[in-house]
């Protein structure tokens, strides 16, 4: 669960760096001289670069998504009654970890 909250977190944050540089690239549009030109080419390269890594990242989480839940499910199906003795045993410790307070 942690993992998966990381990478969310970075996700998040990758996002949001590309946002500011598309928007940083989108203000300097105006600006003129050949380094000015020449930086905004590589940051322009740079994001094309980033967005393309974005988005086969979230292709790819959501392919390990789909894969755990078609394992869970199939482990469900397998074997119905252990699935049920684990969850009454967490909701029997919930319930009593709640009782205490």
């Amino acid at each position: 669960m942690e993992e998966q909250v990381t990478t969310d977190k970075l996700m998040q944050d990758l996002r949001a760096v590309v946002e500011d540089a598309d928007a940083l690239v989108r203000a300097t549009a105006g600006q003129a001289g050949d380094k000015i030109a020449e930086a905004r080419a590589r940051a322009e390269d740079s994001l094309r670069q980033a967005r393309m890594r974005l988005q086969d990242a979230g292709m790819e989480l959501n392919a390990r998504a789909r894969a755990a839940a078609a394992a869970a499910d199939d482990y469900v199906r397998e074997k119905p009654w252990q699935v049920i003795g684990v969850a009454a045993g967490v909701a029997f410790l919930i319930g009593y970890l709640i009782g205490r307070r």
